[in-house]
């Protein structure tokens, strides 16, 4: 099977490449500068200097393709303006490969069930959107906090529960998420490949444990043997909750801005469809937390 991988490089993708290469799949790596890149010595695995904000690039993609993954993120790199780049690349991405033989693109997107949703949401969202509207099939998946070695969400985590032995946390700790371990969602991505019983359908994907912020920390705490104090305060304005990711966890603080416009919604899955129909037991939280010390 010949893969297609944007975002290779990222935190995602680097792990989804090695696993499909164990697997004997042919990979086509989409990368922005050739030159940055160590290449894999695996015969298996080509190199192609593409960047989807550069139509004039997009040539590079090859025709044969059987199954492109989408893991471009913006939000980390781009300040305010995150929603109109990640536009700009999915409307690309979906021209780009409308022109190739690709018969399966899958995304990696966010949960969104709630109404009002923070502008990272909203921009997962459309991005799916401008996905499905392509000569192919799309398979999206929409996940919870991934909570694996070297991600930004477990990070912040080990951050905030290891430097601080008292927390005086803004009231948002208290909102409700799902979070999901990474080697699930990395099984969830590559098994779905080529599969049209996942064909143009959307799947909400998380853990079996439904928590809060503040129970995330406290679960940190545990599992390291670490005895902290969390308490919560009404008022803590956007802009300070802001500044508090940014000197206490290795976060910039763009990205922080972001998150914490992020974490005032609930991240619940409306139904676990996904991980019925590929027979997997998710980890729990702790035990995410522990695969990942």
């Amino acid at each position: 099977m010949k893969i297609l991988i944007t975002g290779s490089n990222g935190y995602i993708g680097s792990r989804l490449v090695t696993l499909l290469l164990e697997q004997g799949c042919e990979l086509y790596c989409c990368v922005r500068n050739l030159s940055k890149v160590t290449p894999l010595n695996n015969p298996k695995i080509h190199y192609i200097e593409v960047d989807f904000l550069k139509r004039e690039t997009l040539v590079n993609i090859p025709n044969e393709i059987d199954v492109a993954y989408y893991l471009i993120h913006s939000m980390a790199d781009s300040g305010t303006n995150f929603s109109y780049l990640e536009t700009l690349s999915a409307l690309n991405f979906r021209e780009a490969i409308n022109s190739t033989d690709t018969k399966q693109v899958i995304y990696l997107g966010g949960i969104a069930n709630q109404k009002d949703l923070s502008p990272h949401l909203k921009s997962r969202a459309k991005v799916e959107e401008i996905l499905s509207e392509g000569d192919y099939s799309l398979t999206a998946i929409r996940a919870g906090i991934i909570i694996g070695k070297g991600g930004s969400s477990y990070q912040i985590i080990k951050d905030l529960v290891e430097k601080l032995p008292v927390m005086v946390a803004p009231k948002w700790l208290n909102t409700k998420t799902q979070p999901v371990a990474l080697r699930d969602v990395l099984f969830c991505l590559s098994a779905v490949k080529g599969d049209p019983r996942f064909y143009d359908k959307s799947f909400d994907l998380g853990g079996p444990d439904v928590l809060t912020y503040k129970e995330m920390l406290y679960g940190y705490a545990k599992v390291h043997s670490l005895k902290r104090l969390i308490i919560t305060v009404p008022v803590m304005t956007p802009r300070l909750s802001s500044y508090w990711l940014y000197f206490v966890t290795s976060t910039s603080y763009s990205l922080a801005v972001h998150l914490v416009e992020s974490m005032k919604i609930e991240v619940l899955c409306r139904d676990m469809s996904l991980i019925n129909m590929l027979g997997v037991t998710p980890l729990t939280y702790e035990e995410a937390l522990s695969e990942a010390r």
